[in-house]
């Protein structure tokens, strides 16, 4: 069995409405040093298979089909076990 870590951010240029909010936020509480925020998610996922070269393969197809909106968000991946 193989553990997978999935993180989805919102690619370089692309404005993050939800990022920009928490920016204001902490600055309205007195965090003035944030410069910028950049919200993402988050996925663990549990793959029973102990085939390294599938699990990355199939993780690529689950984040490029579901995960991941590639046209305006990043993906990247890390398999444990």
């Amino acid at each position: 069995m193989l553990k997978a870590t999935v993180y989805v951010t919102i690619k370089q240029g692309v404005l993050d409405p939800q990022g920009v909010a928490v920016q204001g936020a902490l600055h309205s509480m007195g965090f003035q040093e944030v410069e910028s925020v950049r919200i993402g998610k988050y996925m663990e996922l549990s793959l029973n298979t102990d085939n390294r070269e599938e699990a990355e393969r199939q993780l690529k197809a689950m984040c490029e089909k579901l995960l991941a909106n590639t046209v305006v968000e990043d993906y990247r991946y890390e398999l444990e076990g």
